[in-house]
């Protein structure tokens, strides 16, 4: 049997072979996890609105509505009712200022702006430190607590919040999300 040379062309059409065979995989990969992703993504979502917001029964991702803040960052409000009537509204907010990135939470307030909860949805703080935000312990003083005579920020800065023993960036940032959350549910119902 005689061996094949290798020759340039040879290489290209093998290489052109071996391209086409794993583009068209992936993609076949990536269409068939997307649709299930997607939902692991809304599921997680209507969960963090449903552990801050009292029980509805409306589907307040059908009823979300977005705010433009100044610093043109847009942020997402979805309204809890039970009965059409307005029992709390789950802010999806953010802030940059974390130790390690971005953080994000679902703050939910009642109709006359107190804090009901707040739950962390992502977050890349120093495990043992920053991921205490996370705990009772540091996001249960936020609760029934209204922001406008509550001052979201840490005792450190002359703000009414505890801080994380070690993880004062983190307890900012946190305080700088939930501040966000506010402001962005005061502009929503002035529109």
């Amino acid at each position: 049997m005689a061996k094949k040379e290798s020759t340039f062309p040879n290489m290209l059409i093998t290489l052109l072979v071996i391209t086409f065979a794993s583009a068209t995989s992936l993609g076949y990969v990536y269409e068939l996890t997307k649709e299930p992703i997607a939902q692991a993504k809304l599921n997680k979502k209507i969960e963090a609105i449903k552990q801050v917001v009292p029980t509805f029964d409306n589907n307040p991702n059908d009823e979300m509505y977005e705010v433009a803040m100044d610093n043109g960052f847009i942020l997402e409000l979805y309204p809890a009712k039970m009965q059409d009537s307005l029992v709390g509204t789950a802010v999806k907010t953010f802030t940059k200022n974390g130790f390690s990135g971005e953080i994000w939470l679902m703050v939910g307030f009642t109709p006359d702006g107190s804090i009901i909860d707040v739950s962390v949805l992502e977050h890349k703080e120093t495990p043992g430190l920053g991921t205490k935000m996370a705990e009772p312990t540091f996001k249960d003083q936020f609760k029934i607590k209204n922001p406008t005579s509550y001052k979201l920020s840490v005792k450190k800065d002359g703000g009414d919040v505890d801080a994380i023993t070690a993880a004062t960036i983190s307890s900012r940032a946190f305080c700088d999300a939930v501040d966000r959350a506010h402001k962005a549910l005061l502009k929503g119902d002035n529109q």
